[in-house]
């Protein structure tokens, strides 16, 4: 068995729409490192794009539907696939993907903390995975009731435990130590 790298939702509309991602310079590194210890290690490498319907801003083929072009991803080895809901996983074949390459640790990054990465974290650990969670690798905008640093905050701890492993994300695929 082995583990995957699952990136949520890195898109142009996301990325760089009115609101900005928080810290999301940082986090697009953090990102970019994971690709890059995911490939050293031969974990492979899964990126959602969240799709809206035709005439949406982010409707498949649309500008703002594309992964953010500083994204390190490789279209042509990595698994891209367009997702609908929070979940990766609803109207997805993600799960048979991963279960056709015999993974059974999912390491997720992206955006945005309190939906999709919140949402595919709780449905990954239903569907028998488990999940490591860099807590310095997800991102989301500021909200009416809380700041984005206070959602990202509260989704670390609140998915600690009972469905990821929080860490670092120095700390995922560190073949140094």
């Amino acid at each position: 068995m082995a583990d995957a790298l699952l990136i949520i939702d890195m898109q142009t509309g996301l990325y760089d729409g009115p609101e900005k991602p928080y810290e999301r310079e940082r986090v697009l590194g953090t990102i970019n490192q994971l690709i890059l210890r995911a490939r050293t290690a031969n974990a492979p490498i899964f990126v959602a794009r969240h799709t809206g319907p035709a005439g949406s801003p982010i409707a498949a083929g649309s500008p703002l539907w594309q992964v953010w072009h500083e994204l390190d991803i490789d279209e042509s080895r990595d698994h891209l696939f367009n997702k609908t809901r929070p979940s990766c996983f609803l109207g997805t074949d993600l799960e048979q993907q991963l279960k056709a390459a015999q993974v059974n640790e999912l390491v997720i990054v992206g955006m945005k903390t309190q939906f999709c990465i919140d949402t595919t974290c709780r449905v990954a650990v239903e569907l028998g995975f488990s999940v490591v969670l860099p807590e310095d690798g997800h991102t989301c905008m500021d909200t009416p009731a809380l700041p984005a640093k206070a959602v990202i905050e509260h989704h670390n701890a609140t998915l600690a435990g009972a469905f990821v492993k929080k860490v670092k994300a120095a700390d995922v695929w560190n073949l140094g130590n």
